[in-house]
């Protein structure tokens, strides 16, 4: 959709201004390494240069002996306890563990029964958006893009609440605790919009219904019929599980952080953390597995022909298919080396439901390309660093699965990441209390 009153420039214009900040300006990589600057904040061999504290959530992906890096199996802890325990408890007990696991990184500790029915309750009481904002904040300015309509209608919520600027403990939690439940109902109105305005599809807003856990609630609004399994939503659960923290130094949550050190608004700090991980960088990059996977699965004959899946992998890194970026998608992480546990437990759980649901043979290539990659990587750049599949190589296959269009992808991952990023702006406003301000060398180009 063009809106006609969006005035632009005629491509001679804009060429003649791109041609003039090109010749005026350059900034040679090499100066980084003569100045020590650290870029994208990494040491030289690859680590994350130490930037704060926190008790929220741990990556472990390697161990370090002097400047030697051993790679490891990866672990991701959520205040002192271990992911795939969390995960366990879910399968083993039939449970849904996302709210268990959003106030365990809210308040430090697992909730009594009697703590999470009381946190189930309020979140169902606050799923509804405020009379009016579905059709106001959503429907009257649809976007292409849900990433950028949810952090529009986060910052939106500020015109509704009364102490928005009210930055204590008290007023933060109760804010965190809002977000948290009606960002899925955002989302999936955005979604319907979307798919009214641009796709010309019919327009439907369930309203959110009682007795539902966040996945359950999601499927419920989402789907035209509010018909799911309960395998469904289970598996939805994992997947908001395993999303919903990766520590502070990922790009979206020090966002938060950095935005929170400033001292402003909740609804500021939680829609910068969102304009973040919608980058294909960062929560972005499962949609472009997908677009890779179904480019694979249409050139590759014999999927378990690993030479011939090899040959083809081969070709993506030297550019001579795909986007032409050179990158296998869903391969590589900052942190770990051995193995993602987030891929490794949504491998697993998703593996019956692909399978009967007929989506056996892109799982099948999936695990082909996390056993395959690694070697592929190794042999065309002549690299010993150990690389593994991260989250991303499987998340889309799962979202997939279960029949959600690709637009929420990262949507999804956003109202899984919500808590972790609510947890985060409350440690850094308790106690950092200073502005996070880094310097800049500056570069003076006249010379």
């Amino acid at each position: 959709m063009i809106y006609p009153d969006v005035q632009k420039l005629s491509e001679e214009e804009l060429s003649l201004l791109c041609s003039e900040y090109r010749k005026n300006n350059y900034i040679d990589a090499e100066l980084s390494e003569k100045y020590g600057v650290k870029r994208g904040l990494r040491n030289p061999d690859g680590t994350g240069v130490l930037a704060g504290l926190t008790s929220i959530c741990d990556v472990i992906g390697y161990e370090k002996n002097g400047d030697e890096i051993i790679p490891m199996d990866g672990k991701l802890i959520y205040r002192g306890i271990d992911l795939q325990d969390l995960v366990n408890e879910a399968v083993n007990n039939d449970k849904f563990m996302f709210e268990e696991t959003a106030w365990l990184l809210l308040f430090g500790k697992m909730p009594t029964e009697e703590q999470i029915d009381k946190f189930c309750r309020m979140l169902e009481e606050h799923r509804e958006l405020p009379d009016g904002f579905a059709e106001t904040m959503i429907m009257n300015a649809p976007s292409p893009n849900i990433m950028n309509k949810m952090a529009r209608s986060v910052l939106a919520m500020y015109s509704y609440d009364d102490k928005a600027e009210d930055t204590s403990l008290e007023n933060v939690m109760i804010q965190s605790i809002n977000l948290i439940a009606q960002m899925p109902t955002m989302m999936i109105y955005a979604y319907q919009s979307l798919r009214h305005t641009f796709m010309h599809q019919s327009l439907y807003f369930h309203y959110p219904r009682q007795g539902l856990r966040t996945a359950e609630h999601i499927l419920d609004i989402y789907r035209p019929d509010q018909n799911y399994t309960h395998e469904e939503a289970k598996l939805l659960d994992l997947c908001l599980m395993v999303h919903a923290d990766h520590g502070g130094g990922n790009n979206s949550t020090f966002t938060d952080r950095v935005i929170s050190s400033t001292g402003t608004d909740t609804y500021s700090a939680i829609s910068g953390a969102i304009g973040a991980l919608k980058g294909p960088k960062h929560g972005g990059a499962n949609l472009k597995v997908m677009e890779q996977l179904d480019e694979i699965l249409a050139n590759v004959k014999d999927i378990h022909d690993d030479e011939e899946v090899k040959a083809y992998l081969k070709k993506i890194l030297n550019r001579e298919a795909g986007d032409g970026s050179g990158l296998i998608y869903g391969i590589g992480h900052a942190v770990y080396t051995k193995s993602d546990p987030r891929a490794q437990i949504l491998k697993k759980y998703c593996k019956d439901l692909a399978y009967q649901k007929g989506f056996d043979r892109e799982y099948d290539m999936l695990c082909q390309i996390e056993k395959l990659a690694p070697e592929v990587f190794a042999e065309n750049k002549s690299s010993e660093k150990k690389v593994c599949a991260n989250v991303d190589l499987i998340s889309g296959l799962v979202y997939r699965i279960l029949g959600i269009d690709e637009h929420l992808f990262t949507p999804i991952f956003a109202i899984s990441r919500v808590s972790g990023w609510c947890a985060h702006r409350m440690e850094e406003m308790e106690f950092s209390k200073r502005i996070i301000r880094p310097a800049y060398k500056y570069i003076d180009m006249v010379k």
